[in-house]
């Protein structure tokens, strides 16, 4: 999957997160939550690679609106 090196793996393994399909499965957003439950130094760029991961794209190609929405999503966690 695009977005997801070896760090990124290695962070949603430990948070139970094993497969592509498993992450497709449960949504970037939720990825995120169990991510940031483990490493608090999780950050928006995370959000975003995981979600452009799901898509097959680089996270730098995710639009506009998709953004906006991670954006406001990423915002209520704080």
């Amino acid at each position: 999957m695009p977005n997801i090196g070896k760090e990124g793996s290695k962070k949603l393994i430990a948070a139970g997160i094993n497969t592509p399909e498993e992450l497709t499965k449960i949504g970037s957003k939720e990825a995120f939550i169990r991510i940031k439950s483990i490493d608090d130094t999780a950050c928006f760029s995370m959000l975003q690679a995981l979600e452009g991961a799901i898509r097959g794209i680089r996270w730098h190609h995710l639009p506009e609106p998709i953004k906006k929405d991670l954006k406001i999503f990423f915002d209520s966690l704080k």
